[in-house]
């Protein structure tokens, strides 16, 4: 009785499953201790150690500058490890064969919800969108996928969880999976079929390969959602780095005055002026995110500078120079009017709820 005690007890500890699971829990309890000292060690960094004199413009961009930077990596690191083990979970492969099943309306639900949990930015999604289009799934649900796939990541997710909270988190999610479902809708009823690039349709779509259905371990599970969180992280690092750095100047030195005149409800044009210039500032929401968090703590307003945010991330200039190799120009002027003026429209829905 005792021995197999024991030889249980060996298995249960050289279990990988066991070991892993250890692991993410001194992990977590780590996670936790550092981010409870975050604004502490901040503080005594800016006007301890570096003796900066409280309320200072440079005394206050370090302290945020030095605030931000470990607070959005731990967030980024905790939260995207969390949301690639749920992923880990899901197959895409049958959600892609889900969606070319459905015809419109679901089919642009099943696509924007897809776009929402892939990991692409606007450039990376547009060989899935021509792979969709020679599959002959319908030209709109094509569209819904593409266009929420760079506003729904969820580096912007977890960013706006940690600087904003889940309400504005989830309304961001909403807002943007509607846009995706509506402006696809939209550009589905259109029928501009004819203004996509004849050598797509002529493209012959790649052979089918049965996908055998994986069967993972926990382990295997940590692990691969480990890597995936060492990749992103390591991807988006300097752009987070770079972003709190601006966000840090705006923080210290912007007068509140100047940005509220600009970017406040009371500037009916703050919004679509916000989103024409997005528009040239391609970057990815690691970068943006934290200019949003200073923008917002200088008075301005909510649904402004998120949709300023989303025009950076979702109409970028180097998505218009590779969507023009497979969209004729009508169709790319459309796609992006329809688009800009649904970020619009939802800039001013947040300021007027927000």
């Amino acid at each position: 009785m005792q021995t197999d005690l024991t030889k249980k007890s060996k298995l249960s500890f050289t279990n990988p499953d066991v070991r892993s699971w250890t692991l993410v829990a001194f992990a977590t309890a780590v996670w936790i201790y550092l981010y409870n000292v975050i604004q502490p060690f901040a503080n005594w960094l800016s006007y301890g150690l570096l003796a900066m004199p409280q309320g200072s413009h440079l005394g206050e961009a370090l302290a945020f500058f030095f605030y931000d930077t470990p607070k959005l990596l731990l967030l980024l690191s905790g939260m995207i490890f969390a949301i690639s083990l749920f992923q880990t979970f899901i197959d895409t492969q049958k959600v892609r064969a889900m969606v070319e099943k459905r015809g419109e309306g679901v089919g642009n639900l099943m696509a924007a919800l897809f776009g929402a949990i892939t990991p692409f930015c606007s450039c990376s999604s547009v060989p899935l969108f021509i792979g969709f289009v020679q599959a002959g799934i319908p030209l709109g649900i094509t569209f819904s996928f593409l266009i929420t796939s760079p506003l729904m990541n969820k580096v912007a997710f977890v960013l706006l969880i940690g600087l904003f909270g889940w309400k504005v988190a989830g309304l961001y999610l909403l807002s943007g999976v509607t846009i995706g479902i509506v402006s696809g809708l939209i550009l589905g009823r259109m029928k501009l079929e004819r203004y996509v690039e004849g050598f797509v349709y002529e493209m012959k779509p790649s052979a089918n390969v049965e996908v055998v259905e994986e069967k993972l371990t926990w382990s295997e599970r940590i692990s691969r959602s480990v890597d995936s969180t060492k990749e992103i992280v390591g991807k988006v690092f300097w752009f987070v780095i770079i972003g709190i750095g601006i966000g840090a100047f705006i923080h210290g030195y912007v007068p509140q005055d100047a940005l509220t005149g600009i970017m406040g409800k009371s500037a009916w044009w703050s919004v679509p002026a916000s989103v024409l210039v997005g528009i040239p500032l391609y970057s990815n929401a690691a970068g943006i995110i934290p200019i949003v968090s200073a923008l917002i703590a200088k008075g301005a307003s909510l649904g402004t500078v998120l949709a300023f945010m989303m025009s950076v991330v979702g109409l970028s200039l180097p998505e218009i120079i590779i969507l023009r190799r497979v969209l004729k120009p009508p169709l790319l002027i459309t796609f992006f009017g329809v688009i800009a003026v649904a970020i619009i429209l939802t800039g001013y829905l947040f300021n007027i709820i927000l």
